[in-house]
């Protein structure tokens, strides 16, 4: 029987409204079997998540303070949900029992699971589903990390012979029997597994946005919504900063080569963005745009070397590479001319051992000029679609050009899947704004 996984987060599930939106969505298609929740997010720009209140609790119970009030405003939350909604059950039992583990073993990772536990409960008691906890299924070592054949295995004994059921996200149980949490934003990781091991034919991921978008809204105004990008180009944009899916969570659906959907639960209509991957039937989609998206980052700095006949001398590159690694240092980009090397480094790491470095690198290839460039900011330009379209990096450069912003570096990966630009932290914004304008604004004319 063919099945959808469907994952919802916080801002889709913060009030009963909301919940009533969640619920016609999966009662809108009978696939949609195996539902993945997070806790309550924010209702209101000032207001606070259920998972930050819960480890108020936690703290203060740690501190052996009273901490009932904090609870109340908890146990206020889920009862206005279950009463708005109108269904005939009770959470007095777990929050009981919730308050007693606290005062018992105050466990930050025990506080932070119940808002999922709970919620997951209300949902599957409005849904009508079976409720399946993830301390249940969902199994870490004794170090936390996530046993992922142990915990395959198990979600497919438990579900098996259910037609359907709620799995909350975000937690499971070691195997010494304490319930462990994934980092924030784990809901995605939960559901990950769940279509994985329940052979989905789609991962829906519902939250508060239609999809990804090519580039930062605050930098682009109304940027397009990004309608297939594969696997390897969402790293790409990850990496530079782009917000998208929780790292982990992508490996479960990729091994599986099970497809990822981000869809609005606010606006279902939309079609949201596709994840994919590589042997995707390409021929399907509209191809509108050269590139998928922009992503860029600031924080790096550029160490810069200059020694003449330097294509010359063995092992030059090692040389500087064995000082690099020597100070714990990894390296973003190296591109390199006949007497010049630019290796670009995060700031942040170079900075404790920056003295170090220089004395270092001078000591062991001897430079002519050695000097450090700092405040660069790197700007990934990504697309599967580069690799056969002529004079992509020609329009990156009349785009930086047009605006007037020296590009201190450029690098292309032997794949051609993305382009690296670096250029100085305050260009950053306008560049993405012009390779925006050239790439996607221009050929929509």
């Amino acid at each position: 029987m063919s099945n959808k996984v469907v994952k919802f987060g916080g801002s889709s599930l913060a009030d009963a409204n909301q919940f009533k939106k969640v619920a016609s969505i999966i009662k809108s298609d009978e696939k949609r079997r195996y539902v993945v929740p997070s806790a309550p997010g924010k209702r209101f720009s000032d207001d606070i998540k259920i998972t930050d209140m819960l480890y108020k609790c936690c703290e203060l119970a740690g501190s052996g303070m009273d901490f009932s009030k904090d609870f109340q405003i908890i146990k206020d939350r889920y009862n206005g949900i279950i009463s708005e909604l109108g269904i005939d059950m009770s959470l007095d039992e777990e929050f009981d029992a919730i308050v007693k583990e606290l005062k018992a073993r105050p466990a930050k990772d025990f506080a932070a699971s119940r808002g999922e536990y709970l919620n997951g409960k209300v949902l599957a008691n409005y849904l009508g589903f079976n409720f399946v906890d993830a301390a249940d299924v969902i199994v870490f070592d004794t170090n936390g990390v996530l046993l992922l054949d142990e915990t395959v295995k198990a979600v497919r004994e438990k579900l098996s012979g259910l037609d359907n059921a709620v799995i909350p996200g975000f937690y499971g149980r070691t195997t010494e029997g304490y319930i462990k949490t994934f980092s924030r934003g784990g809901s995605d990781v939960t559901g990950s597994i769940i279509a994985n091991a329940v052979k989905a034919d789609i991962y829906e991921n519902w939250t508060d946005v239609s999809g990804f978008l090519v580039a930062d809204p605050r930098i682009v105004d109304n940027p397009d919504v990004i309608e297939v990008i594969t696997y390897r180009e969402l790293r790409e944009l990850a990496y530079m900063g782009a917000s998208v899916l929780h790292e982990d969570a992508i490996f479960p659906v990729r091994s599986a080569d099970i497809p990822i959907n981000i869809r609005n639960t606010n606006a279902p209509q939309d079609a949201g963005t596709m994840i994919v991957g590589n042997d995707y039937d390409f021929s399907k989609e509209s191809l509108n745009h050269t590139i998928t998206g922009i992503a860029g980052k600031k924080g790096f700095s550029t160490i810069n070397i200059e020694k003449a006949m330097m294509n010359n001398e063995t092992g030059f590159g090692m040389k500087v590479l064995t000082v690099l690694y020597n100070n714990g240092l990894s390296f973003e980009h190296m591109p390199s001319g006949i007497d010049t090397m630019s290796i670009t480094v995060s700031t942040d790491k170079l900075n404790p051992v920056r003295d170090k470095v220089l004395a270092e690198l001078r000591k062991a290839v001897d430079p002519d000029h050695l000097e450090i460039e700092d405040g660069i900011a790197l700007l990934a330009v990504v697309g599967r679609r580069m690799k056969n379209t002529r004079g992509t990096v020609a329009r990156i450069f009349a785009s930086m050009a047009h605006a007037r912003i020296n590009v201190k570096m450029i690098d292309q990966g032997s794949s051609e899947l993305n382009v690296i630009i670096g250029v100085s932290e305050n260009d950053l914004p306008e560049a993405i704004r012009r390779i925006y304008d050239m790439f996607i604004n221009s050929e929509k004319q």
